[in-house]
């Protein structure tokens, strides 16, 4: 018997179009996300290659604190769990396992988005004492 190692490689570009400044982007917050508050084909990808399996949660998706876990879920004005006090965006596409209902991401709770390059629609919302974004 004997043992070949194979190595591949891969780059993925992620869409950051929707920042406006890099202002912030070095003081993102570590947080679990309940993955379980978004929708797969709108907000994650399954990968189709087989030699990437895991799936991708897109940057620039806006969430909220869920008061009772303290994990964090996409953002929703209609809302009474927490989510509808946004805390920021994710800041980086996140590569997950299939099946992950938490998975870390960093979040943007400092800076300047665009609005209009987010992969979903957010109204501006003032900043808080949680987060200290900028909508242009």
């Amino acid at each position: 018997m004997s043992i070949q190692p194979i190595s591949t490689s891969a780059s993925y570009t992620a869409n950051t179009e929707w920042l406006a400044s890099l202002h912030g982007t070095d003081h993102t917050d570590t947080v679990t996300l309940d993955m379980s508050t978004f929708t797969a084909g709108t907000h994650f990808f399954a990968s189709t290659d087989p030699a990437q399996p895991y799936s991708r949660l897109l940057s620039g998706l806006p969430i909220g604190k869920i008061t009772v876990s303290g994990l964090y879920g996409l953002y929703a004005t209609g809302a009474t769990d927490g989510r509808q006090n946004l805390a920021g965006f994710v800041y980086a596409e996140t590569l997950f396992a299939p099946g992950a209902t938490k998975i870390p991401a960093a979040l943007l709770w400092h800076g300047v988005v665009r609005t209009s390059k987010l992969p979903v629609v957010v109204a501006p919302v003032a900043p808080s004492a949680i987060q200290q974004i900028r909508f242009v």
